[in-house]
Parts: C-alpha cells; structure tokens; sequence
C-alpha cells in the first residue's frame, strides 16, 4: 500500500472504526431535492450522530450504490431509489 492510499485508509478508519450502526434509512424527497440529486441513497447513522452517505462521485453530484460483500463469492448491491 503506497503512502497515498494508507493516508486514505487511516482517515476512513478514524471516522468508521468502533462506530455501532443505530439506523438505517433511504434519503428523503425534500433531503434529496434540498441536495439537487434525483436519486435517494441509503443512509447509515452511527451511535455518536455521524452518518455515511453514498455518492455517485466525490463532487456530491448524486447519490450511489452501495455493492455489499457478505462472503469470499458472494455480493449483493444496496441500490438507490
């Protein structure tokens, strides 16, 4: 792992690690209109407040998919509605 990509993996650590999911639930029509995306992604809520919110880029321009592993060979997708 180059120096770049560790830097990428602490900060995601650091945000994520230790962290107990309390909800899950899809983005609102008004939450969504409020960001001009036209897609409502799936929002994860942590025990201290924080969320995590999937985008279609790093620009914020929509939202996205999530692919959810669950074994070596098996995935499935939590689609955006």
């Amino acid at each position: 792992m180059n120096n770049q990509d560790q830097k990428h993996n602490r900060n995601a650590q650091d945000k994520l690690l230790g962290k107990t999911v309390v909800k899950v639930f899809y983005l609102d029509e008004l939450e969504a209109l409020d960001l001009r995306w036209y897609k409502r992604p799936i929002v994860i809520q942590f025990d201290d407040g924080s969320m995590i919110i999937p985008q279609m880029d790093d620009e914020g321009n929509d939202g996205g998919a999530l692919m959810y592993l669950c074994g070596k060979d098996t995935h499935d997708v939590i689609y955006t509605i």
